[in-house]
């Protein structure tokens, strides 16, 4: 990256300039965990969280220019990782090579190991997406569902339903079952 220097709307420098290396670091320490979650949640492995958040800064790198404000800003950063945990989840390439590698799971030996059941995130990871995606962002993200609604392009209505619908099967997974906290 350059240390081209980040201007206002009138072109000025303002006191406070900053390159936009300091810009980008700053974007990733105040939102890379975000991001990291998000992306996780959503896509339940690590190697492809870490392209899907390579592929988000790399779109904040095109666009932070347009943001009005630091919750402009963050809701655009909700919305490009949830569009990118899509677009990859209907891509053919990730269904062929999800289906290969359960198929190569199966037939290898040491994943015949038990797996000890319990921890909320595999709890929540039982839980369709659409579902997942509103308690990860109502609740570790602490975003409103004006917020979510926004970031989701929902309705405030069909987030609280989801919401309420989520848990519900929360409570019926969670029957029975001692959490480690």
């Amino acid at each position: 990256m350059g240390k081209k220097s980040i201007t206002n709307e009138g072109g000025k420098m303002n006191n406070k300039e900053k390159t936009l290396d300091e810009c980008f670091d700053a974007a990733i320490k105040k939102y890379g965990d975000m991001v990291y979650r998000i992306a996780m949640n959503q896509m339940k492995n690590g190697s492809d969280a870490d392209d899907i958040f390579q592929e988000v800064f790399i779109k904040w790198l095109q666009h932070h220019n347009e943001f009005q404000n630091d919750e402009h800003e963050k809701a655009w950063l909700i919305r490009v990782t949830i569009n990118q945990c899509k677009s990859i989840l209907k891509s053919s390439w990730y269904r062929k090579t999800s289906e290969m590698g359960e198929k190569l799971e199966n037939t290898l030996s040491y994943t015949d190991v038990v797996k000890e059941e319990g921890t909320l995130d595999e709890i929540l990871n039982n839980l369709p997406e659409k579902y997942r995606i509103v308690i990860h962002l109502f609740y570790y993200e602490e975003l409103s569902i004006l917020q979510i609604s926004q970031a989701l392009n929902e309705k405030e209505s069909t987030i609280r339903t989801q919401l309420t619908r989520a848990r519900r099967k929360l409570k019926q997974l969670l029957k029975g079952v001692e959490l480690d906290v």
